[in-house]
């Protein structure tokens, strides 16, 4: 090396740590989080310019940070709020308990897992539908298993509710946000008897009827919980409802159970 080379390099210095955050940042080589309440405390949630990308538990800033770059190969970092429209979608989710409107970033999910998730989305808050609901609405009866893989893999819990998807046995089932008991916590937050839910399918009651409207649903429908005690009918299954002469609920839609 010539000496004005040699004295050059003996003159670099690394550059700050501080100073990449910004570079990324306005290079557009890095995504983004905000910090928001939820029914089991902060929650991180992250969002690419394709919409949210990523929940969990707000715990230790670096190990989400890690788990993004994991998942997205790119840097995440902290944002005061993500751009208004986002903000304001996100709000009324999370307020709402309802997917709704807002843009999800389901980047290296398969169309299966996606059509899983989006039909998780569908359920009303306080209500809960069994994997084997979810396997034939997306036309793939006899899926449980892989449709509780998928929930369970859900990269935007509580955006997406997959808390409201559990077993037909009434057991909850595994929940992909924190303890499997979040989501008992989720449900009762909602409103939803869980113990009650629980009783009857341990007694094999799989579906409630109206012995007014000759209706039978799903025993968390809403319009399940608006039978009388003297008009509820019991069922063990879609069959016995059919055969007593009983027809689906267009809005729960048991037949698909």
């Amino acid at each position: 090396m010539t000496d004005i080379t040699v004295r050059l390099a003996a003159l670099r210095e690394p550059a700050p740590a501080s100073i990449f955050p910004g570079v990324l940042d306005r290079t557009g080589l890095a995504d983004h989080y905000v910090t928001r309440p939820s029914p089991l405390g902060p929650v991180f949630v992250a969002f690419t310019s394709r919409g949210i990308s990523l929940v969990d538990l707000a715990a230790v800033p670096e190990a989400f940070a890690a788990r993004y770059r994991a998942r997205f190969g790119r840097p995440v970092l902290p944002a005061a709020e993500p751009p208004a429209p986002l903000a304001a979608a996100l709000r009324k989710a999370l307020a709402e308990g309802r997917t709704g409107r807002l843009p999800l970033d389901l980047t290296g999910l398969s169309h299966f897992q996606e059509a899983v998730l989006h039909k998780a989305a569908e359920i009303p808050p306080g209500e809960v539908r069994p994997y084997s609901w979810v396997a034939g609405e997306i036309g793939h009866p006899g899926s449980e298993r892989a449709v509780g893989n998928a929930l369970a893999a859900n990269p935007v819990p509580l955006v997406v509710p997959c808390h409201r998807v559990v077993r037909a046995d009434g057991r909850l089932g595994r929940y992909s946000l924190g303890t499997d008991d979040n989501k008992r916590l989720l449900l009762e937050a909602e409103g939803l008897e869980v113990a009650a839910h629980e009783s009857l399918a341990a007694r094999g009651v799989r579906y409630l009827g109206s012995a007014t409207t000759g209706v039978y649903c799903h025993p968390t429908c809403r319009h399940a919980r608006r039978i009388t005690a003297r008009h509820r009918m019991e069922f063990r299954d879609a069959r016995a409802a059919r055969a007593a002469g009983y027809r689906p609920c267009r809005d729960c839609r048991p037949k698909a159970a």
